[in-house]
């Protein structure tokens, strides 16, 4: 039985109506803005360690942020962080110039070099127990008593400069692996002092990105059995050109976890 030209109409119109369709659905999303990025902070957020430092900031393309750029529609526009960065340095050194109405994502990670954490490594490691002991409570004191107004100041100066941006606070990793034994002049309970100092900075960078309503990245679980004393280290040692700071793979897993941060966001 031939089909009515009627019945041929009615097919030919759902056949357009679908391509017509499908038209629209590609063009929506070749025209979805992309997400325009700006990455601020210190070495951790510079990439040093990740590859060839460029720069007086020792900036890395193996950087998490460089590594985003492309991914998830993001669009990676001004690329500021700057190793040796503090609160303050980071403000006096021009990075929240990257920032303005039209940015939509910021990554930030500060707050190790305000607390002298350097120090407190290097005394632990190279130095009695004595002074381990003084330098890491010192650190803490400077976690607690000092960190959180300097936190608050510059988020406030974030939270200003690019008012309609998601922030996300980006902390960092233990250093060590205790469970692997002593490391240099650190034994294992001076190297869980210092991992347990990482984590008391984790929960102040966290607690200040809550009150500032800022997303906090924690990479803690990601680098567990992967420190400078474990035997599949992603954290470099005392006797690299960038030492105590994550390596290739290191940086692949920082960038997982903003990925995964800002997967999870939307």
């Amino acid at each position: 039985m031939t089909p009515s030209r009627t019945a041929w109409a009615a097919l030919a119109a759902v056949v357009l109506l679908g391509a017509a369709f499908v038209g629209f659905r590609a063009a929506s999303a070749s025209h979805t803005p992309s997400i325009r990025y700006d990455a601020l902070g210190d070495s951790y957020s510079a990439g040093f360690g990740a590859g060839r430092p460029v720069g007086p900031c020792r900036r890395s393309r193996s950087a998490y942020a460089v590594q985003l750029d492309g991914r998830m529609n993001v669009h990676l526009d001004d690329f500021v962080a700057c190793s040796g960065a503090t609160t303050a340095s980071l403000v006096s050194g021009g990075q929240l110039r990257a920032l303005d109405q039209d940015t939509d994502l910021v990554t930030v990670s500060i707050g190790g070099n305000d607390i002298r954490w350097g120090p407190a490594i290097a005394a632990c490691i190279g130095g009695t127990d004595e002074q381990c002991a003084a330098a890491v409570t010192a650190a803490r004191t400077r976690i607690t008593d000092v960190l959180p107004a300097l936190l608050d100041r510059v988020y406030d100066q974030i939270s200003a400069a690019a008012p309609r941006a998601q922030v996300l606070v980006v902390g960092y990793p233990h250093l060590f692996s205790p469970a692997h034994g002593a490391f240099l002049l650190a034994s294992p309970a001076e190297l869980q002092s210092l991992n347990d100092g990482a984590d008391l900075l984790r929960d102040a960078l966290a607690a200040a990105a809550r009150r500032h309503g800022f997303d906090f990245v924690d990479v803690t679980a990601r680098f567990a059995d992967h420190g400078a004393n474990a035997p599949d280290p992603w954290i470099w040692g005392p006797f690299n050109a960038t030492p105590f700071h994550p390596n290739a793979d290191g940086y692949r897993a920082y960038t997982a976890a903003v990925e995964a941060a800002l997967d999870a966001a939307r």
